[in-house]
């Protein structure tokens, strides 16, 4: 019996499938440190992990795999990443960009999916219409501690945003507001109270869903998701928003910013705003589909 032989009721041939994606995990702290674990104890096969930050100790309680010795090397996230991957998996092929993800565009357009755990608002609407552009399937999380009166609140989400369908702007993820208020407090982004436990929940709903995806083993094909995480009652539903939306289209990330694949995001970051060309060649969202699905 091979370490993957347990999971075979995922469907025949699964091991082989999995190991042929390319998965884009963009962020390794407490989230995508936890989608790097998992990710290879299921027997993906090739990654590109995305994170210009270093360890320190405030990471220490929640970014998996990283230790105090880590902390006085000032040892780089996506290293740590990627040494938790190969104890599990000696033989993936690992690509890591210690850069900006924008500066990782290239090695991230080749991916089959993309995982984002980012944790400003900005990055989380530029890294999901740097995929819709593409055609990539993207998995965002994210979560927060609210303070009510004396009290917290954990809360959380995890989305399978899929083009043509609801975005992260539809489900009030991503808002005009939120993002003035974090470009008035800039600089202070990444603040924000995580703890390991609800990232753990976050990122193996994230990783049920792309299983759900690309393997055989769920009845119900998954097109899109939002589910909602409440850490005070510990539960994970649906998202009441996604439901009345699915079916109707994304109006903010229109069908003339779909399938371009010489859309740059780099260039997000030199003038307020790039149009398509118009003899763009396009890329059709179902043939990206199957070919992920039946690799």
């Amino acid at each position: 019996m091979t370490w993957l032989d347990r999971q075979s009721f995922l469907g025949a041939g699964s091991d082989k499938r999995l190991g042929a994606l390319t998965i884009g995990i963009v962020g390794l702290g407490g989230g995508g440190s936890h989608i790097a674990q998992q990710l290879a104890h299921v027997g993906i096969g090739h990654f590109v992990l995305v994170d210009d930050d270093e360890i320190d100790e405030t990471n220490l309680n929640r970014l998996v795999g990283g230790t105090r010795i880590d902390v006085d090397a000032k040892a780089r996230k996506v290293d740590i990443a990627e040494r938790l991957i190969r104890m599990v998996n000696p033989t993936a092929h690992i690509l890591t960009v210690a850069q900006k993800w924008q500066q990782a565009v290239d090695a991230l357009s080749a991916c089959d999916l993309i995982f984002g755990c980012l944790d400003n608002v900005r990055g989380k609407d530029e890294l999901e219409g740097f995929c819709r552009r593409l055609l990539i399937p993207y998995i965002d999380q994210g979560m927060d501690v609210h303070a009510i009166d004396e009290h917290y609140l954990i809360a959380g989400q995890v989305v399978l945003s899929v083009p043509g369908g609801p975005c992260l702007r539809c489900l009030g993820i991503v808002t005009e507001e939120a993002l003035e208020e974090e470009a008035r407090n800039y600089g202070a982004a990444g603040g924000k109270p995580q703890v390991i436990w609800p990232n753990g929940v976050l990122a193996s709903t994230a990783v049920g869903l792309f299983l759900q995806l690309v393997t055989p083993w769920h009845r119900s094909v998954v097109t899109g998701a939002a589910l909602e995480y409440d850490g005070n009652a510990h539960s994970v539903q649906a998202s009441d928003r996604f439901r009345r939306l699915k079916g109707r289209p994304c109006l903010h990330r229109p069908t003339d910013e779909l399938g371009d694949p010489g859309f740059d995001v780099r260039r997000l970051m030199e003038k307020p705003s790039s149009q398509p060309s118009a003899d763009a060649p396009r890329i059709s969202l179902i043939l990206r589909l199957w070919r992920l699905v039946c690799r």
